[in-house]
Parts: C-alpha cells; sequence; structure tokens
C-alpha cells in the first residue's frame, strides 16, 4: 500500500445518495493501492447491520451491499463507532463480516499516520 486513505461516514437511509457514493471512493481508494478505512458513525452505523443495505440501490450506481461487499473483499477496513451504535440499541451479534466496533481512538490512530480523509 502506498498511502492511508479514510472515509468518514454518518448517512444511511436517511441520504443513499452519500451512502452509497462513499463506498464508490472508497473502493477507487482500494483500487489505487491506499490503505483504506471507512469510519461510520452516527446513523451510519446502521449499514453494519446484517440485512440493512440490503434494498439500497441509488440509480446509476452499483447496489450499496454490492459495494460495501467488494470493499471488504478487497481488504477494506470498516469501523463502527462504538457509542453510535450502542446508542441506538444495535445488537452486536448482527455485525457484517468486516466490520469492527471500535471507540475514536482508534480513528484518531489512523488518521494520525499522513491519512487522507474524506466525509461524507
Amino acid at each position: 500500500m502506498s498511502g492511508k486513505f479514510c472515509v468518514s461516514l454518518t448517512c444511511a437511509k436517511n441520504d443513499t445518495d452519500k451512502a452509497t457514493v462513499a463506498f464508490v471512493v472508497a473502493n477507487a481508494a482500494l483500487g489505487s493501492d491506499q490503505e483504506t478505512l471507512v469510519f461510520l458513525s452516527t446513523e451510519a452505523v446502521r449499514l453494519a447491520v446484517k440485512g440493512y443495505s440490503d434494498d439500497i440501490h441509488e440509480e446509476g450506481f452499483a447496489p450499496l451491499k454490492q459495494l460495501m461487499d467488494n470493499y471488504i473483499a478487497g481488504g477494506g477496513q470498516l469501523f463502527v463507532c462504538s457509542p453510535c451504535f450502542k446508542k441506538r440499541g444495535l445488537d452486536e451479534t448482527q455485525l457484517i463480516d468486516g466490520a469492527l466496533i471500535v471507540g475514536g481512538a482508534k480513528l484518531v490512530e489512523f488518521l494520525s499516520q499522513d491519512a487522507a480523509s474524506l466525509s461524507f
């Protein structure tokens, strides 16, 4: 990997266009040989729950579940904000494969290693 790239996402079904584009960009970063992290916070933590993204499909893009699956299969990291997840009463046993619930310190650690960052 030649560099680090972080996509911070706060949207889910409340803005499916942003959620979709965030994973398009994350996949592009992986394809550009970047060590890539998607950080899900606030409403976006719902995307880490099995089945939640299954029906999200923005016109002109691949379905969000496919984008997310490709991202994970390509070696992308998926961090889920712990307090955001807990606040919404979501079930940790229902996490999608590849998702990791973390505190803010893990995001700061990644960003402090000269990572470029983009937020949606």
